[in-house]
Parts: structure tokens; C-alpha cells; sequence
């Protein structure tokens, strides 16, 4: 649900696994057929995730940070991990990146750049997002959601980024 000033965007599980499946019906629409998918940890992997068990295909992971402080709501600098997880060895081939949003166009447009200067076995790469908003620079090949207005996504897990050990004690009375 997108609030009236068009600032916040207040998404439910239902709706979450909702535009995923979107995703995945652009992609197959495509008829591009692919090999693996990279998630970017941790926006990436709830989509890549479901997106590699629709597609049946490997899920690749590779880690980046650039939003750590005030529980994730503070963008900083960005990190890209020098090392994607795979279980097939080396990724190659035909590579979908999958990560949840296209913010400020950043972090794709690095880990785009990096894959294909690093990864020559990477043959064709294309990427795939949920949520393109107005302000990003990079524009995914497969997106479900345009957001002109820029909202804040509040995602559905999100209650995790401020939950600690010692509430989940007190909620459980543990």
C-alpha cells in the first residue's frame, strides 16, 4: 500500500511473494533461458531463492552492504564481496542477477560492471528486480514495479533489522 504523499510504500507478505511471482512470469515470457541465478545478498535472496526453485536452476550468492545504519535505513558505502557462493564450482554461463530493488542504480550497476570484468565465464548476464525506482540510474531487464515517487519500501520482514535475541526472550517469555 503506497501512502498518500507517495513517500512510504508498505508491502505485506502476501503481496511480497505476489510481485515475485510477477517476476518470474516476465522472465519466462522472455524466453531467455539461463543457467544459474545470483542472487545479491540480502535484498536478492528471498527473490532468487524463490525465483531458483519456479526456474529449477542454481542459486548463486553473492554479498553486498551499503545500507547498515539506523536498522538498515541509512545508506553508506558500498561493499561487493571479492567471492561468489555456488554449489557448481565457478558460475559460467548464462547468469540471471537478482536483487530486490533498483534504488539509487549503485550497487546493480557495480556488481554488473565488476561480473564482467572478473567473470569471463559468465557469457550473458541480465538482472532481474522487484521495485525500479525513479531515482536509479541502472534499469534492470526484468522489473515488476515502476516507483516514480522514490517511496521508502517498508518490506515485510523488515521487523527483523531492530529485533534482538533478548526481545524475542521477552515476547516468548523464554
Amino acid at each position: 500500500m503506497l501512502t498518500e504523499d507517495g513517500k512510504h510504500l508498505y508491502v505485506s507478505y502476501d503481496e511480497y511473494h505476489n510481485l515475485v511471482e510477477k517476476l518470474a512470469i516476465k522472465v519466462h515470457q522472455s524466453s531467455w533461458q539461463f543457467d544459474t541465478i545470483l542472487c545479491l545478498a540480502r535484498g536478492g535472496m528471498r527473490p532468487g531463492d524463490i525465483l531458483s526453485r519456479i526456474f529449477n536452476v542454481p542459486l548463486a550468492i553473492m554479498s553486498t552492504s551499503s545500507y547498515r545504519a539506523e536498522a538498515g535505513t541509512v545508506q553508506g558505502h558500498l561493499d561487493i564481496a571479492h567471492y561468489i557462493t555456488t554449489p557448481k564450482g565457478q558460475i559460467a554461463g548464462k547468469v540471471l542477477l537478482v536483487d530486490d530493488l533498483a534504488d539509487s542504480g549503485v550497487t546493480l550497476q557495480r556488481v554488473v560492471d565488476r561480473l564482467r570484468t572478473n567473470y569471463e565465464p559468465i557469457t550473458e548476464l541480465r538482472t532481474a528486480v522487484i521495485w525500479t525506482k525513479g531515482t536509479s540510474s541502472f534499469k534492470a531487464d526484468y522489473s515488476v514495479e515502476d516507483l516514480p515517487t522514490n517511496p521508502w519500501i517498508h518490506q515485510p520482514f523488515e521487523a527483523y533489522d531492530s529485533l534482538t535475541p533478548e526481545k524475542l526472550l521477552a515476547k516468548w517469555k523464554v
